[in-house]
């Protein structure tokens, strides 16, 4: 369904839908779309200390 639509998170998105009814598409993408800002964000931030770290 959202992997036709060229949805670079299809696969997560279709996972959360298969764990609980009711969940509208429109959401189910939004939630994997933040999450994987945030984590992605929280990764760069680990590697910015990391690489900052190696400096000192």
């Amino acid at each position: 369904m959202a992997e036709e639509q060229g949805d670079p998170h299809a696969a997560w998105t279709e996972r959360l839908l298969r764990l609980g009814s009711g969940i509208p598409l429109t959401e189910a993408r939004s939630f994997v779309r933040d999450l994987y800002i945030h984590a992605q964000a929280d990764l760069d931030a680990e590697r910015a200390e990391a690489e900052a770290a190696r400096e000192e």
